[in-house]
């Protein structure tokens, strides 16, 4: 009987272990913060020196005592306030009705004259203000046409220089400030919510009232508190108008540095103004953010 034979595999060949994949090697990143050292520095060499400077002088022994104490500041503070309050409500209300016409009037030309608000922005000041002049001034289109017509030696439009003409100014150069906001409010309505209202009867002013009014309340807010930032800085209307007896805050601070060499009153006047502006732009970006602008 034929044994059995058995035959064993030989052991597996121990296989050499598979050399490990070289580790990728991470760029070298520069740190965000260097990034950040070129337009800081220009930053502190254009504009934080500066103000820095104007700080330091206005810390001068009784500076604070003497500005702010005077007769002339508190009349220019007041006169700064009323004045761009003035200008504000007169652009809010101009403003609103004139982007209702712009927005929901249909008439030629509608899209031309919203175009032609964005241009308006980025008109100067003055140029404005000179137009005024040409219009009302004291040898002016219409005080030409009234002593032509009268045969008077002097016209009687005269309130350019007084404070009327420079609220006037104001407010026709910062209304489209006003309006751009609206009209892009006014583009996002529905028109079926006019539609509906119309159809049950109500009355365009009601329509107005209660329903365009509180969708451009935002729009509203914010225009208004750019407008009033504005006018609490506004340097080139007072001057080109001519109006002597209306000192405001810059023109308070032109006086004392150029006029008189007061650098350290000058300082003074400066930071409060500063400090008004950055406040009500503080406000200013507050409302612009709740109304998603």
């Amino acid at each position: 009987m034929a044994s059995a034979v058995t035959t064993t595999a030989p052991p597996p060949t121990p296989t050499a272990p598979a050399p490990a994949a070289p580790r990728a090697r991470k760029p070298r990143t520069t740190p965000a913060w260097v990034w950040a050292l070129p337009p800081v520095a220009v930053l502190g060499l254009v504009f934080l020196y500066p103000l820095a400077l104007v700080v330091r002088e206005s810390l001068a022994p009784g500076a604070y005592a003497d500005v702010l104490g005077s007769a002339s500041f508190r009349d220019a503070l007041v006169t700064t306030v009323w004045i761009a309050v003035a200008a504000t409500a007169g652009c809010l209300v101009l403003g609103f009705a004139l982007a209702l016409v712009i927005a929901f009037v249909p008439f030629p030309g509608a899209k031309a004259v919203a175009k032609f608000i964005d241009v308006f922005l980025s008109f100067p000041s003055f140029l404005i203000t000179l137009a005024l002049l040409f219009l009302y001034g004291t040898v002016g289109m219409a005080n030409g046409i009234w002593t032509d017509v009268t045969g008077a030696a002097t016209g009687p439009f005269r309130f350019l220089t007084t404070p009327w003409g420079v609220l006037l100014a104001e407010i026709t150069y910062f209304t489209p400030f006003v309006m751009r906001p609206l009209l892009a409010a006014f583009s996002q309505m529905e028109t079926a919510q006019l539609e509906v209202a119309s159809s049950l009867g109500a009355r365009p002013l009601r329509i107005v009232r209660r329903v365009i009014l509180p969708e451009a309340l935002p729009a509203l807010a914010a225009g208004g508190s750019l407008v009033l930032v504005l006018c609490l800085n506004e340097f080139g209307i007072v001057l080109f108008t001519g109006a002597k007896g209306v000192t405001t805050l810059p023109t308070l601070v032109y006086g004392k540095a150029i006029l008189e060499s007061d650098y350290a009153a000058a300082c003074v006047v400066a930071v409060v103004n500063v400090v008004l502006s950055t406040g009500l732009y503080a406000l200013y970006r507050g409302v612009s953010r709740r109304a998603g602008a």
